[in-house]
């Protein structure tokens, strides 16, 4: 697995254990695997992160982190992943967990008015809070699991190749 590319772009773990938001984990953060890049621990924070991803709640961030800590998976690319729910991206992310909860519920979806104005929003907000949640948390749920097995499978089949290309090389050199 590309570890040189995680490393370049992960934090110090002295400066995420000095965060203020984080200090009430305590000496949860001094746990090897939160730091390490193996395939375990990465897999398992590819899991936490895109589940956290999907959760309409504020501070995914934190929820995330708290996940990892929990499965003991990497905090900095669990914590990282909740940024595929951006600003930008999150209306359309999740108008389709609505979609997807309502199909799952079996109702009608709403259709968006031409102007979407606050006060729509909160009249609906009645009607499509439980097949947003529902649809919200089977994305998370589905989108954690296929992240956590590619990644699995992702990292056997790097460590295979380069395996691969060693013993090709050896075999190369030996033969000169």
């Amino acid at each position: 697995m590309p570890r040189r590319l995680f490393k370049r772009y992960m934090p110090d773990p002295d400066s995420i254990r000095s965060n203020k938001s984080l200090r009430f984990l305590g000496a949860l953060l001094h746990d090897p695997n939160l730091w390490h890049l193996n395939r375990h621990s990465v897999a398992r924070a590819m899991a936490m992160g895109l589940f956290a991803a999907f959760i309409p709640l504020p501070m995914q961030m934190l929820i995330a982190a708290s996940l990892a800590v929990m499965a003991r998976a990497n905090i900095p690319i669990s914590v990282g992943l909740v940024w595929l729910t951006n600003p930008i991206t999150m209306p359309p992310v999740f108008y389709c967990t609505y979609k997807l909860g309502a199909w799952v519920m079996q109702l009608p979806p709403i259709q968006l008015p031409d102007n979407l104005t606050f006060d729509w929003i909160t009249q609906e907000l009645s009607l499509v809070w439980q097949p947003f949640l529902l649809g919200s948390v089977i994305a998370g749920i589905v989108s954690g699991a296929l992240a956590y097995a590619i990644t699995m499978l992702y990292w056997r089949w790097w460590v295979r190749h380069n395996w691969r290309k060693r013993r090709e090389l050896r075999a190369a050199r030996t033969q000169k």
